[in-house]
């Protein structure tokens, strides 16, 4: 055996050889790091700090989520303190924007942001962006599409700053708090894991920064580079707003409870059987109506998906939904549950409706009811572009469900004022017509010709089973031939197919 001294040259050579330090056993050493750590994390930092020190640079991209809606306070945040800074050209890759986000406009303007890449846009915002205002088409891609994206490198985040309803220093987060009484509180952070996980570099902005270890967690300290403590992340009363607000107006009431005769009726309402709603009122509400036969039959769902609701939480503390597979909380009631639920669990985007994910919940899906701004004689489906021509909502999770489900179920009234909501084509193409199933109308329901067997289930229930061309005729004769929209030449959004693809494009609207 070597000698002591000689091991200790050996070591010395090896560690020299591979550019390492010698291993010393440095208990004080350790105790110290330790405290140290207690005491204050490397990756606590200012805004500021933290956008210096995350190498970001002019063309960087930077990414957000979503959760809080409208109550979102953190791309505001940001993208001010970065026009304060000085970066140029930078593009933003939110999961989804809305009319909170209308100070873009002016940085938009002023040259810091030059490119867009999200599901939806809302408000002011959208009205300027389909009037022509940016360069560059903003990027228009589904839930699932973009989860895709960021996983295959077709989106490729520089920097992610990512609202936390709780973090610890070293970047444990989540949606929810165990503080006594926590400032903010989202729910399911599943749009911001795709970014937390592929992004470069990963920037945690809390309102609750709460000790080590903050668990359980939506986001690991392993990808989290930052970990800056703000006054505010979000308003939490303005999540359940606009879009998935409760409804209480009649005509939404009687268009839920017709898809739910639908669902009840469509062969696929068996004990087991997995469902979605997607957001608008009457989707929303057919979770009701659907509640009385699952008692009534003895059924229950063995999960429930997507965007979860007060509605949801109540049919599963009752027994008649075994899990919730949540990628976004959609009021405080989902929220509270899935801090406090084991068998409500939280999804990333591409668990749950990545075409390239195998275990992706909706290749599961049996129902999915969803809202429309419009749809057409081929069952094509358009929720982006208002009648009008402005871009005025969201893709969402849209296109993944209907193609992924067994029963896709379209509700929307057949006018809305004096606008027809079901056309000769839509102003733009979102969820492919091969994808649709059903289209709930108060005038009728309408089968794609490619389900006979679904048409003949309906009628055999005594449901009233219409062409969908006999909808489209009777709203034209309610109001008449609607003028052609005065599109220009400029494409200020493209809109693309959850494989990747470009499926349309969206023109401005001339003023």
């Amino acid at each position: 055996m070597n000698s002591i001294k000689e091991r200790t040259q050996d070591i010395r050579e090896a560690a020299n050889h591979l550019g390492k330090e010698v291993f010393t056993d440095n208990i004080s050493k350790k105790t110290e790091q330790r405290l140290e750590l207690q005491k204050v994390s490397p990756k606590l930092a200012t805004l500021e700090e933290a956008i210096r020190k995350s190498g970001l640079k002019d063309g960087m991209t930077i990414s957000f989520h979503h959760h809080f809606r409208g109550g979102d306070k953190v791309v505001n945040l940001v993208v001010d303190k970065l026009a304060e800074m000085g970066f140029k050209n930078l593009h933003l890759a939110a999961s989804s924007l809305s009319d909170v986000h209308a100070p873009l406009i002016e940085h938009i303007r002023n040259g810091v942001i030059t490119k867009i890449s999200t599901s939806g846009l809302r408000g002011e915002l959208a009205r300027e962006i389909s009037m022509g205002l940016m360069e560059e088409p903003v990027v228009f891609r589904s839930h699932g599409g973009r989860g895709s994206a960021i996983a295959n490198g077709d989106l490729h985040i520089d920097v992610a700053f990512l609202g936390a309803s709780s973090s610890d220093p070293l970047g444990n987060a989540c949606g929810y708090s165990r503080s006594e009484n926590p400032k903010s509180i989202c729910g399911s952070l599943g749009y911001a894991l795709p970014d937390a996980q592929y992004a470069d570099k990963v920037v945690i902005l809390t309102d609750d920064l709460v000790a080590y270890p903050n668990t359980p967690n939506s986001i690991s300290e392993r990808d989290v580079d930052f970990v800056v403590e703000v006054e505010s992340v979000g308003d939490s009363s303005k999540i359940a707003s606009g879009a998935i607000r409760d409804t209480k107006n009649p005509r939404d009431i009687l268009l839920a409870q017709q898809a739910a005769k639908v669902i009840i009726n469509s062969g696929y309402f068996n004990d087991g059987f997995s469902i979605q709603t997607g957001s608008g009122g009457a989707s929303l509400a057919a979770v009701k109506f659907i509640r009385e036969s699952m008692i009534e039959k003895g059924i229950k769902a063995s999960y429930a998906l997507g965007g979860i609701t007060a509605h949801m939480v109540k049919l599963h503390e009752e027994g008649l939904i075994d899990r919730l597979i949540d990628v976004q909380s959609f009021d405080k009631v989902a929220a509270e549950s899935l801090k406090n639920d084991p068998m409500h669990k939280e999804v990333s985007s591409c668990e749950y409706a990545s075409a390239d994910e195998p275990g992706s919940a909706v290749h599961y899906l049996d129902i999915v009811i969803l809202s429309a701004l419009e749809a057409d004689v081929n069952f094509n489906v358009n929720v982006l572009v208002g009648s009008d021509g402005i871009i005025r909502g969201a893709i969402g999770g849209h296109p993944d469900t209907a193609a992924d489900s067994a029963l896709s179920i379209i509700v929307c009234p057949l006018l809305r004022g004096r606008i027809p909501c079901i056309v000769d084509e839509v102003t733009t193409l979102i969820t492919p017509g091969s994808t649709v199933d059903v289209i709930v109308t108060e005038y009728g329901i309408a089968v794609n010709p490619r389900r006979p067997e679904l048409a003949e289930r309906l009628k055999a229930a005594g449901l009233r089973v219409v062409d969908i061309k006999e909808l489209r005729d009777k709203a034209l004769s309610i109001i008449g031939t609607p003028a052609q929209l005065p599109f220009g030449d400029k494409t200020v959004g493209i809109v693309m197919n959850r494989d990747g693809s470009v499926q349309d494009v969206i023109k401005n609207i001339a003023e």
